[in-house]
Formats: C-alpha cells, sequence, structure tokens
C-alpha cells in the first residue's frame, strides 16, 4: 500500500472520530481512571457502558489494521497518540477484565501495538502522570465553581 493510501485510511479513522456521539464517548474516557476490575464492571453496568465499549473497540479496530499491513505503523503512531492514552486508561486492569470476562485477546490488537512503541513504558508512566494532575485540575475547578455558584469565595490554592 502506498503512503497516501495510508494517509487516507488514517485520515478516515480521524472522521471517524469526529462523529458527534464518538466525540462525547472520547470526552468521557478522558474522565474514566480505573484502578480495578469493578471500575470496569460499574462502567459495563453504567450509563457510559456505550461510550466505554465505543472508544475501547474503535481502538482496537484501528491498532488492528495497523497491526495487519493495512496502514503503515510508523505513520500511524507519528499522526496519533489517543491510542496510547486509552491503552494507559486500561492497561493497568486488562489482565484482571481478560481474566473474569473469559477473554485472553480482548485489546491485544491495541496492547500489542502500543507494546511496540520504544520506551513505552517510560511513556505509560509519564502519561498517567499528567492525566492525574488534570483530574486534579478538573476537581480543584469544580470546586470553585461550586463555590462560587452557592455565594462563597472560591477556594484559594
Amino acid at each position: 500500500m502506498s503512503k497516501v493510501d495510508d494517509a487516507e485510511l488514517i485520515l478516515k479513522l480521524y472522521d471517524l472520530r469526529r462523529e458527534p456521539v464518538m466525540r462525547e464517548a472520547r470526552n468521557w474516557i478522558f474522565t474514566f481512571n480505573p484502578t480495578s476490575v469493578q471500575d470496569v464492571i460499574e462502567v459495563l453496568l453504567g450509563e457510559h457502558s456505550g461510550h466505554y465499549r465505543m472508544v475501547i473497540s474503535y481502538w482496537d479496530m484501528a491498532a488492528a489494521m495497523v497491526n495487519n499491513g493495512a496502514i503503515d505503523e510508523t505513520l500511524f503512531n507519528e499522526t496519533n497518540g489517543e491510542h496510547i492514552f486509552v491503552y494507559s486508561k486500561i492497561e493497568p486492569v486488562l489482565e484482571e477484565v481478560r481474566t473474569l470476562f473469559g477473554n485472553p485477546d480482548f485489546l491485544r490488537n491495541l496492547e500489542t501495538l502500543v507494546k511496540r512503541i520504544p520506551n513505552i513504558d517510560e511513556k505509560l508512566i509519564a502519561m498517567r502522570a499528567r492525566m492525574k494532575k488534570f483530574a486534579e485540575m478538573r476537581q480543584e475547578r469544580a470546586a470553585n465553581t461550586q463555590a462560587a455558584s452557592a455565594g462563597g469565595s472560591a477556594p484559594q490554592s
């Protein structure tokens, strides 16, 4: 396949990410930080089940295209980073999820692709640290907004 064909597939994948429900799902996963398989179960039984399934299956599908040669891996990794982000969210509980649901191949394509990235362990640690900082910033912002709407003064940092 030519680089132009690869680029066209990547742009099609990007366009799918812009679909309104997918965008909503992607925004939601930003806030999802599972620490146990129970967190995944709660999501699957709740209102965000579709969001969770949409995002993880999308990235596993995209990874399968790369792993099977439909898209150049270097070009894919240089034009995307969200697959690493999604993997960083689920990786800490991935083996538990696989065991619980009896599906040892769950997210295998995504895992295979991400694990081939040089220095991935360090990148995942750094990404999780950034996501933790973003979560703290969101909590602080929510507290400030709540205090302001209650008529009180915002807490000082």
